[in-house]
């Protein structure tokens, strides 16, 4: 996958014509108008994807303190999830959450509706599956609505591409735009750049990330029940499916690709990588269960990033740095707290210890909250849907690299036309779902080393 078509965009061309378009938005800052808050100082949030997620999420905005701020609408594809959500919200934070039955939206169009709701200056919070993440934001950037959109944002090289055009729109129009990588936000982590950058362990020589524990979340899919469409079903298990989420790899591993590169202070050039199913018997999902990835920076460092879901092996969520003068710890169980410390050998033990983040830390779910409603209060530049692109796709890579078998490179997967749901705009509730079914109720695997210029094919 090293040979890019002579039409294609190359990473360096990318990055030169991203810093232009940059230098032109600041010179047009000027005569953009603001997207703040209206003048009687309440922020309304509407809520789209009333999972888990979405509902933490709502949370965190409703628990920043700076000034009024209320939930006003909601939208999912489900109306289960989305009752479940407004109840336990509103249970936690009663008038703020102020959501009448007639701004409760259910179905593909429910996202409008709910933004529908808002003024110019509002926030919407789309936390569906990421494959709706470009089709949300072009509405939301028609309505000068701001966003904090959760991770990834792209799955794929075209979804990639047009993201970053909708990035570029969002941020002439001088809206503010959060990406749910909290661990940017994170108070420890940032203490430990700046420690890093200062030179205290030397040149970062490798870097090593882990998320191994048991299947997580709806990762894994037994065959359809037959009282649930085929899409329903999909977008109910979305991260067994690669079109809906990238899968397990892109959902689960992306943060620990983001805080790596952070630290390094740049991006991989390509991947190479391994990968597996075992133990699966009759269950349908597009996931491997498994993957080891060798990323490569442009100066030869190495990046190793182990990801599994299996019961009764050794679980570890966690990723490291080592440097030419010292090792550091950026985050040891979970994202939160991160417990950042620096060692003075290869060795990470007290007996080596020169510096420990003090505990307890702030939630960086809610100090990334904390920091994009200022920046709306107080009309400040804020936006982060570029570095969430680029954060997307580079875990894409890795995914890539594992589910073909071949090297890829940063213009590989930026230029791949492989689009996992090209009709997404087009889905309606009883229509057919981006992936089928073979006649056995099974869904195409990725066969690295078979398909080797995309992840599976289409039945």
């Amino acid at each position: 996958m090293s040979t890019n078509e002579k039409q294609g965009t190359s990473r360096r061309t990318f990055l030169k014509t991203t810093g232009q378009a940059a230098v032109a938005t600041a010179l047009v800052g000027a005569m953009v108008p603001r997207v703040h808050a209206a003048e009687d100082n309440t922020i309304n949030v509407a809520l789209v994807g009333c999972g888990g997620r979405g509902s933490g999420a709502a949370a965190n905005a409703l628990s920043v303190g700076n000034g009024p701020i209320k939930l006003k609408a909601m939208a999912d594809v489900f109306d289960d999830r989305l009752k479940a959500s407004y109840e336990g919200l509103k249970n936690e934070f009663g008038d703020k959450v102020d959501v009448p039955n007639d701004r409760k939206y259910i179905g593909f169009e429910a996202y409008k509706k709910a933004i529908d709701e808002l003024k110019p200056g509002d926030v919407a919070i789309f936390a569906t599956p990421p494959a709706f993440r470009w089709l949300h934001f072009t509405y939301a950037i028609e309505k000068n609505v701001n966003v904090f959109m959760e991770k990834p944002v792209t799955v794929d090289g075209p979804t990639s591409r047009r993201m970053f055009d909708l990035a570029e729109k969002s941020r002439q129009k001088n809206m503010k735009v959060g990406v749910g990588l909290m661990c940017r936000h994170c108070e420890a982590r940032h203490e430990l750049l700046d420690r890093i950058r200062s030179g205290e362990i030397g040149d970062i020589l490798t870097m090593r990330a882990y998320r191994m524990s048991g299947p997580l979340a709806s990762c894994f899919s037994d065959p359809k029940p037959a009282n649930i469409s085929e899409l329903h079903y999909q977008i109910r298990r979305f991260h067994s499916f690669l079109w809906a989420s990238g899968g397990c790899y892109s959902d689960f591993l992306i943060h620990n690709i983001d805080e790596c590169c952070w630290m390094k202070g740049g991006w991989p050039v390509e991947a190479k990588a391994c990968g597996g199913r075992h133990f699966r018997g009759d269950q349908i999902d597009q996931n491997f269960d498994s993957y080891s990835v060798e990323y490569t920076f442009d100066d030869g460092t190495k990046f190793f990033l182990e990801g599994r879901n299996i019961a009764g092996c050794h679980d570890e969520f966690a990723s490291y740095a080592h440097g030419s003068r010292g090792s550091a710890i950026i985050s040891t169980a979970s994202h939160s707290p991160a417990k950042c410390r620096i060692f003075k050998s290869q060795v990470m033990d007290k007996a080596n210890l020169v510096w420990a983040y003090p505990q307890p830390e702030k939630n960086p779910y809610q100090l990334e909250w904390n920091e994009l409603i200022a920046a709306i209060r107080q009309d400040k530049p804020y936006h982060e849907v570029h570095r969430g692109v680029e954060a997307s796709m580079v875990t894409s890579m890795g995914r890539m690299a594992a589910h073909t078998g071949q090297v890829v490179r940063w213009d590989d997967i930026l230029n791949c036309e492989h689009e996992f749901a090209p009709n997404l705009d087009q889905l309606t509730l009883d229509g057919p779902a981006p992936l089928l079914a073979n006649a056995e109720g099974k869904y195409p695997v990725p066969l690295p080393g078979i398909n080797k210029r995309r992840e599976y094919d289409v039945i």
